[in-house]
């Protein structure tokens, strides 16, 4: 699989996360495996590896939808959309992007008070490990929904190459709410260190961590909206996986092409396949 090129500030803040998160399903094979050694070889089970799984597990559950997104390689049905003509093709596109914005946004509306709620009274998992999966999932949940549904809209705005000016309209906007949210966060992570009844009750070192991964996203939808403001995407085309081979053997001139059909042409005159020297 050849990944889709990353244009624009959203499609940048995500394939820089999601890089990040390719390891982490590497990081709960190595905790298991470090559980499974320490309780049937050395006798001392941990306390802590299961629920670390669970955590990580289901951040990686709901952010890999991002980077499928980004990728166009979401589970998609193409029995009509094949055979449609180029115009309604641009229609379908329209409305799946609208249906995912729709539904990111009815997530989030009736999501957010539950979340709003958990974060701010940093609700832990109520086990012996006790990390605050509650606290940290449910936010990361309604926020990947935001960003997804800006990248369904930034797919469909390059996709079917967009006027130049629509493109820079909507980066603009998109980073401005992406930067604006973070912006937004940042006082309130930093603004009570009290335990009153009331305030945020995360612990300064996770404020810390959050502050810095908030700032860090910022240097990156920045980085993507001046790399990219002027840039023309080029019009994405939907190749399956026989076609996409196809192509490659015949750009090699490949040998092994008899075998796809497409046998390699012959001089009739000297008896030499074409290209050869």
């Amino acid at each position: 699989m050849v990944e889709h090129e990353k244009t624009g500030p959203v499609d940048w803040l995500n394939w820089t996360f999601s890089r990040v998160m390719m390891w982490a399903p590497a990081f709960i094979v190595a905790i298991i495996f470090y559980e499974v050694f320490m309780r049937y070889i050395l006798f001392r089970p941990t306390l802590w590896v299961n629920e670390m799984s669970l955590w990580i597990g289901g951040a990686i559950y709901v952010t890999a939808g991002l980077y499928a997104m980004q990728q166009r390689s979401h589970i998609r049905i193409f029995i009509i959309y094949d055979v449609a003509p180029r115009w309604l093709r641009k229609l379908f596109d329209a409305l799946s992007a609208i249906c995912v914005c729709i539904f990111a946004f009815a997530v989030i509306w009736g999501g957010f008070g539950e979340a709003a709620a958990k974060f701010w009274r940093w609700e832990a998992f109520g086990t012996a490990f006790d990390p605050p999966i509650p606290a940290t999932n449910k936010p990361l949940i309604l926020t990947t929904l935001l960003v997804l549904g800006l990248q369904a809209m930034s797919n469909l705005i390059r996709d079917w190459p967009s006027a130049a000016w629509v493109r820079k309209v909507f980066d603009i906007i998109a980073a401005t709410t992406l930067i604006g949210l973070c912006l937004w966060a940042l006082p309130v992570l930093f603004s009570e260190f009290t335990e009153v009844e009331g305030s945020l009750k995360m612990p300064l070192k996770w404020r810390i961590g959050v502050g810095l991964m908030l700032v860090f996203s910022i240097g990156i939808v920045l980085y993507g909206l001046v790399k990219d403001f002027n840039r023309t995407p080029s019009e994405h085309i939907e190749v399956d996986e026989i076609e996409e081979e196809a192509a490659l053997l015949k750009e090699a001139n490949a040998p092994d092409a008899v075998l796809t059909g497409a046998p390699p042409r012959v001089d009739s005159a000297s008896g030499k396949i074409e290209g050869d020297r």
